[in-house]
């Protein structure tokens, strides 16, 4: 135990920061550190331990035992020094909460904006750090401690996990007036995909969603172009360069100025019950727990 007193909690950060991006360089990055000074600290805790905590390969690290070992108590310390910060905020101002609240496209896009910043204006010693991911990688990161909060849609294996409703999300097809299947009211995903797509970015969560399903039907998205956000996808389809899925909320928003056509897609999982994740709700900072009522209501 002696060894691990000579640990700081900027050492704590910077070793789960190197665990979460795979190297040295990135999570010196995230820290805020020079290479050289984030390499030596790893080294200390290292000699100080007695024992390797990482194994160093040519595409980056990898913990060890006892790194997994480290990571998992880091990660303790480090919410235990939050819920500190918290309790201790009444008298000291100049403390800041920190919430990691990761979701999917729907929720960043669609439903969060509004959401977010009327309890931002209303909680000034707030941070919130918003990652877009797939619902299992949200999952994940919230068992492991990555992340204190996340939006996933139902589809995924919640087990151990509390978990509140948050939004109905439906995926429907837009296409332009004069497009083929324009005439149509309703159709299933796999006949949508003998037609070229307007889609988002290659690391968006949806567009990656929408790829897994196309190849569970030996598929693949022929992409005309792809672009950052809802609208922008809707003017390339009014002009009938391809074909759009988006949320029905988006669809319904681009129709009011654009002309276009919205198709229901008939396959269950185009229609998704967002939900919001946590481990434990009481082991969450007060502010943390602030955030997500606010985010029910």
């Amino acid at each position: 135990m002696e060894a691990t007193s000579r640990f700081d909690l900027t050492d704590l950060r910077l070793f789960l920061q190197v665990v979460e991006a795979g190297s040295i360089t990135g999570g010196a990055e995230r820290s805020h550190l020079a290479l050289a000074s984030a390499s030596a600290r790893v080294r200390g805790m290292e000699e100080a331990l007695g024992v390797p905590l990482l194994l160093r390969g040519r595409r980056g690290v990898q913990p060890t035992e006892a790194g997994r070992t480290l990571v998992h108590h880091a990660r303790v310390v480090l919410l235990q020094m939050e819920r500190m910060r918290d309790e201790l905020g009444e008298y000291a101002r100049g403390l800041k909460g920190h919430v990691r609240l990761q979701c999917n496209t729907a929720a960043l896009t669609e439903f969060l904006p509004e959401a977010l910043s009327t309890f931002l204006t209303t909680h000034p010693h707030v941070d919130v750090a918003l990652e877009e991911r797939l619902s299992h990688e949200i999952v994940q990161a919230i068992a492991e401690g990555r992340a204190d909060m996340g939006i996933v849609s139902d589809s995924v294996d919640l087990s151990g996990l509390e978990t509140f409703p948050f939004r109905m999300d439906r995926l429907v097809l837009v296409t332009a007036r004069a497009h083929p299947l324009a005439a149509r009211r309703s159709i299933g995903f796999t006949e949508t995909l003998e037609y070229d797509f307007i889609g988002l970015s290659e690391d968006s969560a949806l567009q990656q969603y929408l790829a897994g399903h196309a190849a569970r039907a030996g598929r693949r998205m022929s992409y005309r172009v792809r672009l950052r956000s809802f609208d922008a996808i809707c003017r390339m389809v009014e002009r009938d360069v391809g074909i759009g899925v988006i949320p029905e909320t988006a669809a319904e928003r681009c129709q009011r100025s654009m002309a276009l056509r919205r198709l229901r897609l008939t396959d269950a999982w185009a229609t998704r019950q967002l939900t919001l994740c946590v481990r434990r709700f009481a082991e969450l900072p007060a502010y943390a727990r602030q955030l997500l009522e606010a985010l029910r209501a």
